[in-house]
């Protein structure tokens, strides 16, 4: 008779967007793993990037508290948010105050939507007394240049007729005529806090690949209203001026994340960090991979994208600093192996193809996500692990 090997496997997706959260796509994965490899020690960690859904999942694979809180929308509307707190340190989804999806399509105008909501979450993991602050950047709906954010800390403006603090909440098309930027208030509030600003977006504010240039369309903008967002926000990034250190964060790396908003949080004095290094950090990803024989990751499409500092491809290179293979289960797979290969992926395995395969409809990996997820998982255990 054959041994039975005892794995351990590390489960560790993403979301598949518009039909499963990760820690749903981690258990339908999980339950299909058990069917063919009931004795496999199996330990879940959902995974985001920092982006929206990057508190859905952390929570789950985290000893933290979710602490819900109203702030106000990118629309001026209250919405529904929440500040996790993990021991001295708190994580803030800025698309949980800014996102894109809380701009009706029909209402999508950067030039009016603010950041101010992002700064009352921010304040609100102040007084929880978080020592270690990290904003998580991605899916926003804003081109306010964190303008929004600075005002909810404190931060007071002035154009040429005198006071002009209302204007850093009302938008991006609001903040040409500023002239200052105080951030003596949002500075001393934020005093021997770190901030983190977790992006994996690298562009400048201004320019072609700037926070205008580069997104202001895909939340709205028109050609007219780019050009003018665009000086919109050169004079207000003069208003604000450089750091104390002298360094001028429009230029920095990251300032053009989130509609500008990384450019605040580096006025500020944050640091940057690519958004799934700063999730997996967090997660202690690096100890959990050691601790498996296989990893297993995933999300809804694996192409091209993925490769490129998505979930997918970072969890795969802890696995292969770690000398540990990783398999990707998604719901299509669109590149081979040629390409994943040397990103530290052994296999690749899609829903679509394996419901086409199996003479199944399409249409099921939409119907019922989780059990054609749970299906793809059973058949991949046969191969990863299961009699030796």
């Amino acid at each position: 008779m054959g041994t039975v090997r005892h794995m351990r496997v590390l489960i560790a997706p993403d979301k598949f967007a518009g039909t499963l959260t990760a820690r749903q796509a981690a258990e339908a994965i999980a339950e299909g793993w058990r069917r063919t490899a009931p004795t496999d020690e199996l330990e879940l960690v959902p995974v985001a990037d920092g982006g929206p859904g990057s508190l859905d999942a952390l929570p789950a694979s985290l000893d933290g508290e979710l602490l819900p809180l109203t702030v106000q929308g990118p629309l001026g509307e209250p919405v529904p948010a929440a500040v996790l707190r993990v021991g001295g340190a708190a994580y803030v989804e800025a698309a949980q105050a800014c996102g894109l999806h809380l701009v009706p399509a029909d209402r999508r105008d950067p030039t009016r939507t603010t950041t101010y909501g992002v700064g009352e979450l921010v304040l609100a993991a102040v007084v929880a007394g978080a020592r270690r602050i990290v904003v998580g950047m991605g899916g926003s709906g804003t081109n306010d240049g964190g303008a929004g954010m600075l005002a909810a800390l404190g931060a007071r403006a002035t154009d040429a007729a005198g006071d002009a603090t209302a204007a850093l909440a009302q938008g991006g098309g609001a903040l040409g005529a500023i002239t200052a930027v105080d951030l003596a208030v949002p500075r001393q509030r934020l005093a021997g806090v770190q901030l983190v600003a977790a992006t994996d977006v690298d562009n400048p504010l201004l320019g072609l690949r700037g926070a205008t240039g580069g997104y202001g369309p895909q939340k709205g903008a028109t050609p007219e209203q780019v050009m003018a967002l665009e000086g919109a926000l050169e004079r207000y990034a003069a208003a604000v001026g450089r750091r104390p250190d002298g360094k001028d964060p429009a230029v920095a790396l990251g300032a053009g994340a989130a509609g500008g908003l990384g450019y605040a949080l580096l006025a500020l004095g944050a640091e940057r960090a690519p958004g799934i290094e700063s999730v997996l950090a967090t997660l202690g990803l690096a100890d959990r991979i050691a601790a498996a024989d296989l990893v297993v990751t995933g999300e809804g499409c694996f192409d091209w994208q993925s490769l490129r500092g998505k979930v997918v491809a970072g969890v795969a290179a802890a696995a292969q600093g770690q000398g540990r293979p990783a398999l990707v289960l998604a719901g299509r797979v669109e590149v081979d192996a040629r390409e994943y290969a040397p990103h530290g992926i052994s296999g690749a395995l899609g829903v679509v193809d394996d419901l086409q395969a199996r003479g199944r409809r399409e249409q099921e990996a939409f119907e019922r996500p989780a059990g054609a997820l749970a299906d793809l998982a059973a058949r991949a255990a046969r191969t990863w692990s299961g009699p030796a």
